[in-house]
């Protein structure tokens, strides 16, 4: 009896396990052709979001995640790619605010304060994607993080029948733990659109921020009927 229950819980351990890795082979498979790794081949769009990081990995020592997306999203900025910044970051406590580090050392950089938004509600890349939609009134945008990250930002972004692309830039050196994360955290994506139809912790009143609607007819995918209303719902309040 004992070793017929081992054996069940292993079956189960193991389709789980086959069914976390097809959802992460799929979601590559569905956002790869929207990831742009070079600056000079992104289309333009006039909101580039930036999704937030901290900026320290421990004290004194600055995140790499952080500092390629700051440098990445300059990049965009300056190669006229996009025009406006949506920071998007965490601020749940009082001491730590990532869309004001960012906007501080984009200033510094050299970028104008009236074209940088900023959304501290972005606590998790779901909110972040629907936010900058049902928030901040824009259905195609650039996304700029990681390329690990950029798959799972677009996967959310075409469910909800976004038309979204994303600016890969380099990932720091030893990422073995970090992928194996984003694996489960692609499974817990899934999870939250597909089963749980989980919307952001905050909404709020629309923030707009000008900005031009592609035509549809692009060729973007649509990964569900909820993602097709969505899209046709925006446009017809466009």
């Amino acid at each position: 009896m004992l070793k017929r229950i081992i054996i069940s819980l292993l079956v189960i351990f193991g389709f789980f396990i086959i069914m976390v890795i097809a959802i992460d082979r799929w979601v590559s498979w569905k956002t790869t052709l929207y990831i742009y790794e070079e600056v000079q081949l992104l289309p333009h769009r006039e909101v580039g979001v930036v999704l937030g990081t901290a900026k320290y990995y421990r004290r004194g020592v600055i995140n790499q995640f952080y500092r390629y997306r700051m440098q990445g999203a300059l990049n965009a900025y300056n190669s006229g790619k996009i025009s406006y910044l949506l920071l998007s970051g965490d601020n749940a406590q009082r001491n730590y605010n990532e869309p004001k580090t960012m906007r501080r050392d984009l200033i510094t950089a050299g970028v104008a304060p009236a074209d940088i938004v900023l959304d501290y509600a972005g606590f998790r890349t779901l909110d972040s994607i629907v936010r900058t939609h049902k928030v901040f009134a824009t259905n195609d945008f650039t996304i700029i993080t990681q390329r690990f990250h950029c798959e799972r930002a677009l996967f959310i972004a075409f469910y909800m029948g976004l038309q979204a692309q994303c600016y890969a830039i380099p990932s720091p050196k030893n990422m073995f733990l970090v992928r194996i994360r984003e694996v489960f955290a692609r499974f817990s994506t899934f999870v939250d659109l597909y089963i749980f139809k989980r919307e952001p912790r905050f909404l709020g009143p629309k923030i707009q921020i000008p900005a031009v609607i592609i035509p549809s007819d692009t060729g973007y995918p649509e990964l569900s009927e909820l993602g097709r209303e969505r899209g046709i719902e925006k446009r017809k309040n466009h």
